[in-house]
């Protein structure tokens, strides 16, 4: 069985596939987190932003490994090395929203996707699970809420993390990165057909969490009886 959470940044996809992931034991797949990684590396070797070619061509010579840990959640692994913290730096973000325009560089990466999820149970989030990298799905769901809690959860979540930020600052960037997302040619952020949408502005994770719990159930449900 296929999950798929899309949305923007902000929405509480990563909590909620993270829980639902948990719950049924499937594995889980943070594709927004291997544009991070290859977005780091570009930052590390000195590739421009803007190279479109060498981009294409590292993020097919990359290695990124997810692993998940009951004690530590998921850890992402940029060739061999753990860079979870790392790839959540704020440069980072900016970088990545950029690199994930790029076709060549999403070719790449939804072929490693695919490869991941194969013969598994999968629970996948980002920003195109649902509209290209799973077409399949048993179940697509797309996650919003409004741009003032979004850049607030995601201020406070940087604010742990020790970055110097102000929320002005993180709603600029939010704004930038849904504008990219919405508007970039290759595999723009929208609701795949048929998508179940949920608004989480005004619900808690334990909200959101029973709400796709119930949805997985109707699905199997469903196909017990086919």
């Amino acid at each position: 069985m296929i999950v798929t959470i899309d949305g923007p940044s902000g929405t509480g996809k990563s909590t909620a596939a993270q829980n639902l992931a948990r719950h049924l034991g499937f594995l889980y797949l943070d594709t927004g987190a291997m544009y991070r990684a290859v977005a780091l590396k570009a930052m590390r070797e000195g590739i421009c932003l803007e190279d479109k070619k060498g981009l294409t061509r590292l993020a097919k010579r990359t290695r990124i490994g997810l692993k998940g840990t009951r004690a530590r959640g998921v850890r992402v692994f940029l060739d061999g090395s753990d860079v979870t913290r790392a790839i959540r730096a704020p440069r980072v973000s900016q970088a990545a929203s950029l690199v994930a325009t790029l076709r060549g560089v999403r070719r790449a990466l939804v072929a490693k996707q695919r490869a991941i999820a194969a013969g598994a149970s999968v629970v996948a989030e980002g920003r195109d699970t649902g509209t290209v990298v799973f077409r399949k799905a048993d179940l697509k769901v797309f996650l919003t809420a409004s741009l003032a809690e979004r850049s607030r959860r995601r201020f406070e979540e940087l604010k742990r993390a020790g970055h110097r930020v102000t929320l002005a600052e993180v709603v600029r960037q939010t704004r930038a990165r849904d504008r990219r997302d919405r508007r970039r040619a290759a595999s723009p952020l929208k609701p795949a057909p048929g998508a179940l949408r949920i608004d989480n502005t005004r619900l808690k994770s334990s909200q959101v969490f029973d709400k796709l719990s119930d949805y997985v159930k109707q699905v199997q449900k469903k196909a017990l009886l086919r």
